[in-house]
């Protein structure tokens, strides 16, 4: 991608891009990381080497970086093209998050606002990509719900197999001295979930939102189960299909493009659900839970693997306004990633259960794990980066570089957790659970 040719406000623009840094970081003296300008000029780090560097391809690059909502601005400009990170992402993610820390005044933001309107709009070439989801219907019907999974999942499973485990398992994986590779760390992954629900040769279990069959094939291989998984992407219903015909598991295995709240007549052992309940939205995990108890049988084991959020009091006065209009928490989630996707905390979404009818038996939190499956993600996209433009575009490869990035940086700082709930369906009071844990260790 060419930089842009020099503008007439060049000097003046560089003058002020470095004046506006120095109010959102303090000194230059006192950065961590580096800045190289649009004309080739670069400010050095501080006090060291700088894990990143943040390159500027235009004038009025810090312009498309922090209009309102700021979430959104950084995000779009990221993918665009606006400007690069080299370097560490995780780096230049953290040191970005920590301007959500800062307590800016009115005064503040209205001083930042008069520098930046000053700098040019900016007429660089930009990448061009999937561009933001644009759903229509009621939220979170099954029209609607298809085609969110459409504009995540569909993106080509090409693209995903780049970075993904040799099982393509788009999921927290479990490493247990954190050394494991990728690969052996979702397998891992497979076998404590099989552990946890006791599986049995001969059960029927199925899995929510199965992704691309890998769990399903694990179970069904290492457990002897009959397995079904479903999900509303068809990249990865055909990808399975595949898959599971290769591997001779036609008879125990199946994967079936369907929305689970159509399962009406079927009955199961087990079910598990990895990754997907994010989409169900809060006030339908009463429906989702109903669901799911309807299918499973009295004494019937129900994992329940996501991503929940730390509950926090909502903001109010200036400090609401703040983080709605200007620094717009989530909305480049919305727009680009995860569309109608909804972080429940853990304990709401336990209780809805119990609403339904289950007993929690056992919840575990795996968020560390989930960080070093994101770094691992990252690593292996940014060594594939001349593949994934070829076989989707750079700007599809800007927004996972940077989503998986803040992603990880949610985990390591407990913003946002993933949790496995074991549930049970009680038959006349009984769990059929053992009285320790003591088989999980074997």
């Amino acid at each position: 991608m060419s930089t842009t040719p020099a503008h007439p406000m060049s000097d003046r623009a560089a003058t002020l891009t470095r004046e506006i840094l120095s109010q959102l970081f303090g000194p230059p003296d006192q950065w961590n990381f580096a800045v190289r300008f649009w004309n080739g000029a670069t400010l050095p780090a501080g006090n060291g080497p700088a894990p990143f560097t943040l390159v500027f391809q235009h004038p009025g690059t810090l312009r498309r970086m922090f209009r309102p909502p700021l979430e959104l601005a950084l995000g779009e400009a990221f993918i665009c093209g606006d400007f690069d990170i080299e370097g560490s992402v995780h780096s230049a993610v953290t040191q970005m998050d920590a301007l959500r820390q800062n307590a800016f005044s009115a005064s503040d933001l209205f001083a930042l606002a008069r520098r930046l309107i000053v700098l040019p709009k900016g007429t660089g070439p930009r990448y061009h990509g999937r561009g933001p989801a644009r759903l229509a219907g009621s939220r979170h019907s099954r029209q609607r719900d298809r085609a969110a999974i459409h504009y995540h999942y569909d993106v080509g499973n090409d693209f995903y197999a780049l970075w993904l485990d040799r099982n393509m398992t788009y999921s927290c994986a479990y490493f247990p001295t954190g050394t494991e590779s990728l690969d052996s760390a979702q397998e891992q992954k497979y076998e404590l979930i099989c552990k946890k629900l006791r599986l049995q040769p001969g059960e029927r279990l199925l899995d929510i939102g199965c992704g691309w069959g890998g769990l399903v094939m694990y179970a069904a291989r290492h457990y002897g189960v009959t397995a079904l998984g479903v999900t509303l992407s068809e990249q990865q219903v055909a990808y399975a299909a595949e898959r599971i015909a290769a591997s001779g598991l036609q008879d125990q295995a199946q994967v079936e493009l369907r929305d689970y709240r159509d399962l009406r007549d079927a009955s199961f052992d087990k079910v598990v659900s990895v990754g997907m309940f994010e989409h169900v939205g809060e006030n339908h995990l009463p429906e989702y839970f109903g669901q799911v108890y309807r299918l499973l049988k009295p004494g019937g084991l129900f994992l329940n693997h996501g991503i929940s959020r730390r509950p926090q009091k909502a903001p109010r006065g200036w400090a609401a306004f703040v983080e709605r209009y200007i620094l717009g928490a989530g909305t480049f989630i919305q727009r680009y990633i995860f569309p109608d996707g909804e972080l429940v905390p853990v304990s709401a979404v336990n209780l809805a259960a119990e609403w339904a009818g289950f007993e929690v038996r056992d919840v575990e939190n795996l968020r560390e794990h989930y960080a070093l499956t994101l770094r691992h993600w990252v690593a292996r996209l940014e060594a594939h980066h001349d593949e994934a433009v070829r076989v989707a575009s750079e700007a599809t490869y800007r927004t996972w570089r940077l989503y998986m990035a803040a992603s990880a940086r949610g985990f390591d700082t407990g913003q946002i957790n993933v949790n496995q709930t074991l549930l049970a369906k009680l038959a006349d009071g009984r769990s059929g659970l053992p009285w320790s844990r003591a088989d999980l260790r074997t």
